[in-house]
């Protein structure tokens, strides 16, 4: 963890209404047993259909007070890479534990699965190379605050980091040449809405030892919040693209109106299209750029990202979802300049559900920041029936954790979408750049035309163009706001006839307080 992604942590609680405290807490589930037991894949299951069942009870985040620790003493609490777990064994991942402390207060178990086995994964503080004197103070069963899985992802010879869950429900993962960026949960309960938010936790976790070879590792996950627990299974494959496939089985203990399925959360602070009030060097900053959505009827969505000047959440309606995800479209590192962050090189994320998914909307939430260390993005799946109380509900979905992902070739994609003022200062010119799909073989004859409309305002002098120099083509129109409107969606693409030749670009424009 980097110093950087620790600030952020800190602020992104803060903005999303949890508490240090909250969010520290865990204890181990009372029938989670202190000795090696049979596994199954209906092991977690069956405990959190029986956690449900009881009265939810606060864990205890007591530690001894040498853990009481602020940032630079927490990154002296190092876990020993030569005591990984399996890399003796040369196994293709090795497991490393973060220990207790700072932010990650809460007890995590872990548990190892051979052979239908579960062993308990004891502490000790042999595991870290502590500062001196420390590890003298950590007597009995400390306890873990979670744990990351590295392997040859990058380099054959080379075990990189691959995921690590630390924190709630949070986990982020990486595909070949990525450095972190946004993070998944497992649930989110009330992201958005009026009120406190609540932050489930993965309370205990089991990891099955892979086999010599295997290019895959299942873990297993229990979660637990006041208003429900839930059983989680997760398949993750490394790779250019790494693939993650989700089991999960919710059981609420109340009826859950607003919970928040596939959870994404990352940040955007400016880019072209939203730069009012910046005064920055960088072209960019933000870990994805866009919400992308393939419809249940298979229409191809995007929708640019913005820092609003209040909180916005937007609902896209839809039945049977193909797919949603925060992306990072924009690649190269002169698109951002930053030799830091690198944010050229952070991951998009996107979820496949498996299944039908029925009827909800895809819930963007966007969080006004005033820099780059808060995660004031929150993209979800939001049931358009409650989840009721004391039944299982079962979500299934493929988590693509790449640079980007093509779902409909033949259509064009948005590259940029900038925003700035128009020759009447009562309009706002939006200029919007396509690539790829069939644009660019396009016979001279074709007829191209753009299809744009607004609600809440006016939409006039609506083209669209080859653009010779990126190969690809510009769709641009102004906006007039009707009097009295501060915010305005838009609609656009380009059309050859009525069949669509680009995606399907979403905007809302916020007029600034």
């Amino acid at each position: 963890m980097q110093r950087r992604d620790a600030v952020k942590s800190v602020l992104a609680m803060a903005l999303l209404g949890i508490m240090p405290r909250a969010m520290a807490q865990a204890s181990t589930p009372a029938n989670t047993a202190a000795t090696p037991t049979r596994f199954t894949l209906e092991t977690v299951p069956r405990l959190a259909e029986a956690l449900a069942k009881q009265p939810y009870r606060a864990p205890d985040a007591q530690l001894p007070a040498v853990l009481d620790a602020d940032y630079d003493a927490y990154r002296d609490l190092r876990f020993n890479p030569a005591q990984a777990i399996w890399r003796k064994e040369g196994l293709p991942f090795h497991l490393q534990m973060f220990h207790r402390g700072f932010l990650f207060k809460q007890r995590v178990d872990l548990h190892l699965v051979h052979e239908g086995v579960a062993t308990p994964l004891a502490y000790s503080p042999d595991l870290f190379t502590l500062p001196p004197g420390t590890g003298s103070a950590l007597d009995g069963d400390i306890g873990f605050a979670g744990f990351r899985v590295h392997t040859p992802l990058n380099q054959t010879t080379v075990y990189d980091e691959l995921i690590a869950f630390l924190g709630a429900s949070y986990f982020r993962a990486l595909g070949k040449g990525h450095i972190y960026g946004l993070s998944a949960r497992g649930l989110a309960l009330g992201s958005g809405d009026p009120g406190a938010e609540e932050f489930p936790l993965f309370r205990a976790f089991w990891i099955e030892q892979p086999a010599s070879g295997a290019d895959h590792l299942v873990v297993h996950a229990l979660l637990d919040s006041p208003s429900v627990a839930g059983a989680f299974r997760f398949a993750i494959r490394p790779g250019g693209e790494t693939v993650i496939d989700v089991q999960s089985r919710l059981y609420p203990r109340v009826d859950l109106a607003r919970a928040g399925i596939a959870p994404l959360t990352s940040m955007f602070e400016f880019d072209a299209g939203d730069r009012v009030g910046i005064d920055d060097y960088r072209p960019a900053v933000h870990d994805s750029d866009g919400l992308a959505i393939l419809s249940g009827a298979g229409e191809q969505i995007w929708r640019p990202l913005g820092n609003p000047p209040h909180v916005r959440i937007s609902g896209f309606a839809d039945t049977r979802p193909k797919g949603f995800g925060l992306m990072q479209r924009k690649r190269r590192f002169a698109d951002y300049a930053d030799t830091e962050a690198r944010y050229h090189q952070r991951p998009s994320l996107w979820i496949e559900p498996v299944g039908d998914w029925g009827k909800g909307a895809v819930t963007l939430v966007e969080i006004p920041t005033a820099d780059e260390y808060h995660d004031n993005i929150v993209a979800f799946w939001r049931p358009e029936q409650p989840l009721r109380a004391h039944r299982e509900h079962r979500f299934d979905y493929r988590m693509h954790w790449c640079d980007t992902h093509r779902w409909q070739p033949g259509l064009a994609v948005v590259t940029d979408t900038r925003i700035g003022a128009a020759p009447d200062p009562a309009r706002r010119l939006v200029v919007i750049d396509l690539e790829g799909g069939r644009l660019p073989s396009l016979p001279h004859e074709a007829k191209v035309t753009p299809d744009v409309w607004a609600t809440g305002g006016e939409v006039v002098s609506a083209v669209a163009y080859p653009n010779p120099e990126t190969q690809g083509w510009r769709l641009s129109f102004e906006v007039r706001p009707k009097p009295g409107e501060r915010d305005v969606e838009l609609h656009a693409r380009v059309l050859e006839g009525r069949a669509p030749l680009s995606e399907t670009w979403l905007y809302r424009w916020s007029l600034q307080a």
